[in-house]
């Protein structure tokens, strides 16, 4: 059965919180909402919020184009040609002014991608997985008839105990000895083969110098291996 694709957001605002994202949604809006009217606003606060250079030439250019109509307002009933200047105004305003937004809100309320990100409970599930294993290697410690039972390292067996991720080496088998940091496909072997003949390990100190294993990967065997006899 082959692993479901990745999430890909169907549009930008996927990845922002509800919240902001109806926000970003509603500024974007307000040129087309106000007829234009409240445009150069609209960009001037972005431009306070986020001090950038292009909010600040497009609220400047916008509020050229705002002050050009005003101009020619009170000219509508005596001019013609006044009359379809500003309606060209009012459309740069209220359309292009709310397409542009659109474009950019994203830049404007998620500039660093970072709103949709909550690496702190990504730190407490990992905080919560290494207590988990704490705490199995402790019981397996205790009683290894009952971390057996438990199936405690066995990730290769169904079972409903959590121990955190942590593996068997001394009876896992290859596949899930690849688990390991660091142990690839040949490591497991090696390890398989090294544990048929010696009867098993009982540190990772012990398993990396038996096993002819790189020494760097020690510290990691010890956060995620357990050695049930």
């Amino acid at each position: 059965m082959n692993a479901p694709a990745p999430y890909e957001p169907r549009v930008p605002s996927d990845s922002m919180p509800p919240g902001r994202a109806a926000l970003s949604v509603t500024w974007a809006a307000l040129p087309f909402l106000t007829l234009g009217y409240a445009t150069p606003f609209t960009f001037a606060a972005a431009a306070l919020w986020r001090r950038s250079v292009h909010l600040l030439v497009s609220t400047a250019a916008y509020l050229g184009v705002f002050v050009v109509m005003l101009f020619l307002l009170p000219d509508l009933r005596k001019d013609d040609g006044a009359e379809g200047m500003v309606g060209v105004l009012l459309f740069i305003l209220a359309v292009v002014g709310c397409a542009h937004a659109f474009l950019i809100r994203r830049r404007v309320f998620d500039p660093h991608g970072l709103s949709g990100v909550d690496n702190d409970s990504v730190v407490e599930q990992v905080k919560r997985r290494r207590l988990l294993r704490d705490k199995a290697r402790e019981l397996a410690e205790a009683d290894p008839g009952l971390a057996k039972e438990l199936r405690i390292g066995r990730p290769d067996l169904p079972r409903q105990y959590n121990d955190g991720g942590l593996v068997d080496v001394n009876h896992a088998p290859a596949e899930a000895l690849t688990l390991l940091p660091g142990i690839t496909p040949e490591l497991a072997a090696r390890i398989e083969r090294v544990r048929a003949e010696t009867g098993g390990f009982m540190s990772a100190e012990e398993l990396s110098a038996v096993a002819g294993l790189p020494p760097d990967l020690t510290g990691d065997l010890v956060d995620h291996a357990v050695f049930i006899r």
